[in-house]
């Protein structure tokens, strides 16, 4: 509810305040926007059934989000997305009574580009934005924390590409600088392989997260 309620919170501005302007003069044509905040990943995963056990849980992690962006027009621009390698807990129900115990952890970056619309003239002092684009993901120093006595070994998460989208509002404090806040998802599948036993497993699962950044931006 509280992922809705915020997407739905930066939709509105969104339409309310394109009319909103100032003689501060930013976002045009050939400006480039550098943005640097804390960008927060939260999964909205499923899997396929693991061993009779139910589907992975994936948690929520937050590192330094940085993006890069070039303004085309006055109203249309390109961005990329990245960060700091996010680090995530990956949990299975072992039917124990204990709940979801972690077995394993691992890494991610997910560098996203998008093409982006602002709403507003130059001139405006607020910017919303929405955008749409690809995302990949690089998964890597994955690793068993768990591995139920020697059970499960040699596990890997094969990379991924998908679709993304966004919906963004800068305000300009002055000529050069800004603050913001973004909400992303991106579509984020992968083959989950490892062995069990003797025998080779391939668990497939979609993590399809949201994105979360809140950032100070400068405009040159």
């Amino acid at each position: 509810m509280m992922k809705k309620n915020i997407v739905s919170g930066l939709i509105a501005v969104t339409l309310l305040s394109t009319g909103f302007a100032t003689s501060v003069s930013a976002h045009q044509a050939g400006d480039f926007i550098v943005r640097a905040g804390a960008a927060m990943v939260a999964p909205n995963e499923s899997s396929q059934d693991v061993a009779g056990l139910g589907e992975f849980k994936v948690d929520d992690n937050t590192q330094l989000g940085l993006n890069l962006g070039y303004m085309l027009t006055d109203n249309w621009g390109i961005e990329l997305l990245a960060a700091t390698p996010f680090s995530h807990d990956v949990s299975l129900n072992l039917g124990d009574g204990n709940g979801y115990t972690k077995i394993a952890e691992t890494k991610h970056l997910p560098p996203t580009l998008v093409a982006q619309y602002y709403f507003g003239s130059a001139d405006s002092k607020l910017r919303p934005y929405i955008g749409a684009g690809v995302n990949f993901t690089n998964f890597f120093d994955n690793e068993f924390t768990n591995d139920l006595n020697g059970a499960l070994t040699d596990l890997s998460l094969s990379n991924s590409w998908g679709l993304a989208a966004q919906v963004g509002l800068d305000y300009q404090i002055n000529k050069n600088w800004l603050v913001n806040a973004s909400v992303w998802y991106a579509q984020i599948s992968t083959d989950v392989k490892f062995n069990l036993g003797d025998a080779p497993v391939k668990i497939e699962t979609d993590i399809d997260p949201w994105v979360y950044m809140v950032s100070v931006g400068y405009t040159f």
